[in-house]
């Protein structure tokens, strides 16, 4: 069935502006754009009070932490892990589906199209947990970039997580490959891939770091890994190995196009011109980064390096806002903050409302390797977002795009993925809402019960 998809005006991303604009897909491909009056279609929905954009991208997340949010709220990023660690020892498949769905609902209602999960928490013995990411992403309809992560350098070996919650690296690397032959779809305009994703230089090995590079390399999809969120990530990789950690990441065969890395505070100006050489991406995650106190990524130098850089909300633990509209506001101020620290005068042109917008949709895109998506573009997928740009928040600013990034919306008016209408009205249609925050209740108090028994 076809579909038409009007708003008051349409930014396509690539530096067009529609009043009255809108879209024609077929089959979840953008078939036809303009202004005016639209094309008959089997289902239309028009909202001439909002403005339309390309569906926003998620490129760091740890759905898991839904259920525990609030914890540590003091504390740095490696006393916060320590303390969380053994309660996440208690997750099980149910906590993680109930966990996604509320996370991805979250996600929808903030305009987010596409998303990828960071889960690396895999307690022997409960069956089914990637399984359960799978499902909750296909509930609710979200195009899904889940990542096999992992863990395998507990305490007794120097590393930060307890024994209790890594695996040995042969059961790693043969459930990877399991989940990936299983699961990944290449094909053009696919709703669910996979990514290979060990999770940082203080909880993997050298050799969990190298196999996974080349078993990614050999079954054709990316790799994802934390890197450069602390000062005291630095100093454990210096301690340990003698090394930073991109000069460790790079010893791996970590870098390139097929690469993503979470955060990245801590860059110096040489490193951040090797990572635009190499084309590897990073996860931008403001809010996390500031509710931990880790710092700033230098998001405006690293896409200035040639760097794919888009945004992520990380794990609702250290992000409980989880608004990744929200992130395009934190992403533009913090930038400006930023140049203005380091001694820049002109600190307002570190970002614009484009260019924070750009790192939230077709950044995103890119840093996941998903050409299809991102713009608003004939040929391209129809995943868009709908604001309101009238109301009380918003009205009055001339400039639609301004008006969200400098005051977003609570929620999005309506978000389409792959053609399919999944929130109208401000109201999610593939799951309900306030039974999402019942289980989401009900999983956090058994997770925490289990914890303290």
């Amino acid at each position: 069935m076809s579909l038409v998809v009007r708003a008051g005006s349409l930014v396509t991303g690539t530096g067009i502006q529609l009043e009255g604009g809108w879209l024609r897909s077929r089959q979840g491909e953008i078939v036809e754009i303009g202004s005016g009056p639209p094309p008959e279609a089997g289902e239309v929905l028009d909202l001439p009070n909002c403005v339309m954009i390309a569906g926003l991208v998620n490129t760091h997340d740890h759905m898991y932490q839904w259920a525990t949010r609030g914890c540590a709220p003091s504390s740095g990023l490696f006393a916060w892990l320590k303390e969380l660690y053994p309660v996440w020892a208690g997750i099980d498949a149910e906590i993680v589906r109930v966990a996604a769905r509320a996370a991805i609902g979250r996600l929808l209602l903030a305009g987010c199209t596409m998303t990828t999960d960071h889960h690396y928490i895999f307690p022997a013995g409960r069956p089914g947990v990637f399984e359960a990411l799978v499902v909750a992403g296909r509930e609710l309809g979200i195009r899904f970039h889940p990542c096999r992560g992992s863990m395998d350098l507990g305490e007794s070996q120097g590393g930060l997580p307890p024994d209790s919650v890594v695996e040995d690296l042969d059961t790693i690397l043969d459930e990877t490959e399991r989940v990936v032959a299983k699961y990944h779809d290449p094909a053009p305009g696919s709703m669910l891939r996979v990514a290979i994703a060990p999770c940082s230089p203080f909880s993997v090995t050298p050799r969990l770091m190298t196999e996974s590079a080349g078993l990614a390399r050999r079954l054709g999809v990316h790799l994802h890994t934390h890197l450069a969120e602390t000062v005291d990530e630095e100093e454990f990789c210096v301690a340990r190995f003698g090394r930073r950690p991109l000069e460790l990441l790079e010893e791996w065969g970590w870098l390139g196009p097929d690469v993503w890395l979470a955060h990245g505070v801590h860059f110096s100006g040489d490193e951040i011109a090797h990572l635009g050489r190499t084309r590897t991406g990073i996860a931008h995650c403001p809010s996390s980064n500031m509710r931990l106190g880790s710092g700033a990524c230098p998001a405006g130098e690293l896409v200035a390096a040639g760097a794919r850089v888009g945004l992520g909300v990380d794990g609702a633990a250290s992000n409980e806002d989880y608004d990744l509209l929200a992130e395009v506001h934190q992403a533009l101020l913090l930038a400006r903050l930023r140049a203005s620290m380091l001694g820049i005068r002109d600190a307002a042109g570190a970002l614009t409302p484009s260019g924070a917008f750009a790192l939230g949709t077709q950044g995103g895109a890119r840093v996941l390797g998903r050409e299809e998506v991102g713009t608003i573009e004939v040929g391209k997928r129809a995943d868009v977002a709908l604001y309101r740009a009238d109301d009380l928040g918003r009205g009055g600013i001339s400039d639609p795009l301004a008006a969200i990034a400098l005051a977003p919306p609570a929620r999005a008016e309506a978000v389409v993925v792959d053609g399919r209408v999944v929130v109208r009205d401000g109201r999610l249609l593939t799951a309900d809402e306030e039974g999402l925050a019942r289980e989401i209740r009900a999983a956090s108090e058994r997770l925490r019960g289990a914890q303290s028994a």
